[in-house]
């Protein structure tokens, strides 16, 4: 049985990363929850979700305290979107820096377009793209909604670049140069970049 903890926040290169939820649409083959408990030692599967007054209290008096304030953990963080959305905004209002590390699929979670609510509190989003087609990607990480996940992450990024977030698609080095142009092309088209990182195991 997986050990539960309430480590709503955890720190990492300078960041101090936000874990709102263990719950994701994705459930990836590689994805590190898979394999351990915990990422560079932090224990991110969460006993309960927290509400934003709890997130909100772990706060640096000084927000200059991190560079950056990162919704990212074992889950996906727009499924908690109400209250990504309190915690962002007041981080905003102490003028720190926010991002969000998600797979994208937010506008499928809330059936609506949600990017003009978090263009006012995000600075940046990372989006996993991690495969160059719809199939690939379905086999990949295996979303709740099918290949329709594929080209519902690229209008994401596509309307989240378009309301001014810095937006860019991320995958993992190991897919080979060959896919990884193919993303290149895919994020393009997308208006976004691409940033390709080493895989961690």
């Amino acid at each position: 049985m997986t050990e539960k903890y309430e480590n709503f926040t955890y720190e990492l290169d300078g960041n101090l990363y936000i874990n709102l939820t263990s719950k994701c649409t994705n459930d990836c083959t590689f994805c590190v929850r898979n394999e351990k408990a915990d990422y560079f030692g932090h224990k991110l599967w969460l006993a309960r979700e927290p509400k934003a007054e709890e997130v909100i209290a772990r706060l640096p008096e000084d927000i200059g305290a991190y560079r950056e304030y990162v919704f990212c953990g074992f889950g996906e963080p727009t499924i908690k979107l109400p209250v990504l959305l309190e915690v962002a905004r007041e981080i905003k209002r102490r003028g720190g820096t926010t991002r969000i590390n998600t797979n994208g699929q937010a506008n499928m979670i809330w059936k609506r377009d949600v990017t003009g609510e978090l263009a006012a509190v995000i600075d940046k989003i990372n989006v996993s793209l991690n495969e160059a087609t719809a199939q690939d990607y379905a086999a990949l990480c295996r979303p709740a909604f099918g290949e329709a996940a594929f080209a519902g992450l690229q209008e994401f990024a596509k309307l989240c670049a378009e309301k001014g977030i810095d937006t860019w698609f991320s995958v993992v080095d190991v897919i080979g140069e060959e896919k990884i142009e193919a993303c290149r092309a895919i994020a393009r088209a997308c208006g976004v970049t691409l940033r390709v990182r080493a895989y961690i195991g």
